[in-house]
């Protein structure tokens, strides 16, 4: 087998020197504090065997797509999930993607046209970035979470068609924008405000419809990003706005046009997962109550000045150095508890951090137990 290109086999170990080099991890039976699935739904029977009812029922026996949503692709599933997911979010239309990623490089590659602007907190994840490395727009990022400097620059770019990206919660930091003052914002200055939903899909709302939804915003954002392989736990993604929208996406998103159709188990479990979601109350309560002990136990234990400030399903404890957080991450798994550590590059140098994914599924007493583990292991004293 010919060997790796020298300046690639260079990169590498450089990964390995800084204590960063990615592995993929073994499947383990630790207590789930790592994974997104925060309603367990990837683990439920009952959305399962419904999933496999259903397809049965519509007569849905096949394995694949066949192709692209635009040639063979766009079976009858399809059709059944985009209207079930318009009315639950209470919009216009919506256009499934294969995944987050897809979705949000198919929208910002496609949509911000050249002498368009894009203004984006600093925080969005790569996903967005990378849309936008592919747009024809000129784009700048804003202070995180700081709607000073966005109006800063808004403000600098009168008669602009611009484009104001946030997330509704952003995945490394589990914290939220003031999505209301944020609206306002763009609405003084025309703007088109989009909003990634990823991780607020299951946990914010009284149904989980999302944060922008909970505010009753949904008429005013441009569009919404809802990604499915978090708190639904299946897989796929939505965009959700007008119609014309839709069909600019379908026109105009490569990452939409040019790939294979999701299979219809796939968008099958999509729709179950919604179904599920509008009467999995009992669930959205259970990840209320473990996020509000969390936090209490963080104060009890004195380690809320560690951690990020967040109200949502993800808690991240900064621990300086790739070394020590991935010592105390491989401390916590070595006593049953899947947390897994951010290194940098993923994040900045010096934030690097302990990233906890709460579940409706965590116990308190696991919980507490964990916590009590790492201010044992950060603070050398139980």
């Amino acid at each position: 087998m010919k060997k790796l290109p020298e300046i690639l086999s260079n990169k590498l170990a450089l990964r390995l020197q800084n204590n960063a080099l990615r592995q993929l991890p073994k499947a383990t039976n630790l207590i789930d504090f790592a994974s997104n699935d925060y309603l367990g739904f990837s683990n439920s029977q009952s959305i399962f065997e419904e999933t496999h009812q259903y397809l049965v029922a519509n007569n849905q026996i096949q394995n694949g797509a066949t192709g692209s949503r635009l040639l063979s692709g766009n079976h009858s599933v399809y059709q059944e999930a985009e209207r079930l997911i318009t009315q639950f979010h209470q919009s216009p239309a919506a256009l499934i993607f294969n995944s987050g990623y897809d979705a949000n490089v198919g929208f910002f590659s496609a949509v911000p046209q050249k002498g368009d602007l894009i203004l984006f907190d600093e925080l969005c994840h790569a996903s967005i970035r990378d849309g936008i490395q592919l747009s024809n727009a000129k784009a700048y990022k804003f202070q995180h979470n700081d709607l000073e400097d966005l109006e800063r620059l808004l403000i600098r770019y009168p008669d602009t068609t611009i484009y104001i990206v946030t997330e509704s919660v952003f995945s490394m930091d589990g914290d939220t924008p003031n999505l209301e003052e944020l609206v306002r914002l763009a609405e003084k200055y025309n703007s088109y405000v989009v909003v990634d939903e990823a991780h607020a899909l299951g946990v914010f709302g009284e149904k989980g419809e999302g944060l922008v939804q909970s505010l009753q915003l949904q008429d005013i954002v441009f569009a919404r990003i809802m990604t499915f392989g978090k708190g639904l736990g299946c897989h796929g993604a939505a965009i959700l706005g007008s119609e014309d929208l839709k069909s600019y996406l379908v026109n105009f998103a490569r990452s939409f046009i040019y790939t294979t159709g999701l299979s219809p188990h796939s968008v099958a479990t999509i729709v179950t997962a919604y179904k599920h979601l509008e009467k999995a109350t009992d669930n959205q309560q259970q990840l209320k109550n473990n996020i509000a002990h969390f936090n209490q136990e963080k104060n009890r234990l004195s380690l809320k000045p560690l951690f990020v400030r967040s109200k949502s399903t993800i808690q991240s404890v900064i621990i300086p150095g790739n070394e020590r957080v991935k010592s105390i991450a491989q401390q916590l798994q070595g006593k049953g508890f899947d947390v897994k550590p951010i290194l940098s590059p993923t994040v900045p140098e010096g934030q690097e951090r302990l990233r906890f994914c709460l579940h409706s599924f965590n116990s308190e007493k696991d919980i507490s137990e964990v916590l009590q583990l790492l201010s044992t292991f950060v603070f050398g004293h139980g």
